[in-house]
């Protein structure tokens, strides 16, 4: 069983234009598409429509549209109630796939509901004895930046040897956190794009710089490992994707395609990894799994989620970075 935890979850309105995006200008929708979604939620409806053992966690009433848009989709999920409606996010795609996107800032959430989110946690995962518990998304007002971390310490000390291993997917301050406390507050796996790679590197390397060089992305996320992170999986979108683990780093890119939409690409990486995971296999093709998934996405409208006869796995070229180098 695969838990994750969407504290922001969003309504995702997606808007394909008929043009690109002109701000000011009267522009016509080529089509819409509307779905409950937050990163987490992605990731277990991406694993739900592989047929793997999955629940989503998030706050929000039964009778809220996003509830029940989960609920009208069959995406396995559990709620905490709260006294606040969730967010509607509206993302604007133009037709070569550039994406604009407008977030809500979400409900506020107040000590008293982070912990009862907790015990959610913490009952969901000894119910169904969760192999992997995702930490995924923003944090809403009222959390401290500093909650992914705080909560990971929290229940590897409260489950100890039943706790999970555990992915964070997140950005700016939340994933900063992560690294300044000591490694128990550290995640299994991360998932940063280049954006947030660079984000963790400070200001001595960029965006663009890691993603020519699928060595310094792999020299950036060692130095992470260092730091207590098991694995780090790096998506760089049209340059690839590169898994860093104790075991080595490879670098995979997939073949061109047709980007209609990144909404959700990251989020379908991700199950993409774990699915390979959960199912045995070496690190090399954890990699091929989540670029061929992240890959399927892009070539998706809006937020849609890849099936299985969406991917092109053998689409996916992965070498060992060791290899690379001495070519």
């Amino acid at each position: 069983m695969i838990i994750t935890l969407t504290c922001n979850p969003s309504l995702d309105k997606t808007i394909e234009l008929d043009s690109e995006l002109a701000p000011g200008t009267v522009q016509r929708a080529r089509s819409t598409h509307v779905q409950a979604a937050g990163k987490g939620v992605n990731v277990t409806r991406a694993l739900h429509t592989a047929q793997a053992a999955t629940l989503a966690l998030l706050p929000g009433n039964p009778n809220d549209p996003l509830l029940r848009e989960l609920s009208t989709d069959s995406v396995p999920h559990r709620s905490l109630p709260i006294d606040a409606a969730l967010r509607t996010n509206i993302t604007l795609v133009g037709p070569h796939g550039i994406t604009t996107k407008i977030n809500e800032p979400g409900p506020v959430l107040g000590a008293e509901t982070l912990s009862q989110l907790e015990q959610l946690i913490v009952s969901s995962i000894l119910e169904f004895n969760a192999s992997w518990l995702v930490l995924a998304g923003s944090l809403p007002p009222g959390v401290p930046s500093d909650y992914y971390a705080q909560l990971i310490a929290s229940l590897r000390q409260q489950l100890k040897d039943r706790c999970p291993k555990i992915a964070v997917d997140t950005s700016g301050a939340p994933l900063r956190a992560l690294f300044a406390f000591e490694p128990g507050h550290v995640p299994d796996l991360i998932k940063p794009n280049g954006h947030e790679l660079a984000e963790l590197a400070g200001s001595r390397i960029t965006e663009a710089e890691l993603e020519a060089s699928p060595q310094l992305v792999a020299a950036t996320s060692g130095a992470l490992l260092e730091r207590g992170t098991g694995a780090v999986l790096a998506t760089l979108g049209a340059s690839g994707a590169v898994l860093t683990t104790a075991e080595g780093s490879w670098v995979g890119t997939h073949a061109p395609v047709n980007v209609r939409s990144t909404v959700g690409a990251g989020d379908s990486s991700l199950a993409g990894y774990l699915l390979a995971d959960t199912a045995g296999l070496e690190p090399a093709q954890k990699l091929r799994w989540a670029i061929a998934y992240g890959s399927a996405a892009a070539a998706l409208p809006g937020s849609t989620i890849p099936t299985r006869d969406d991917l092109r796995v053998d689409a996916v070229t992965v070498t060992a970075l060791e290899q690379l180098q001495g070519s």
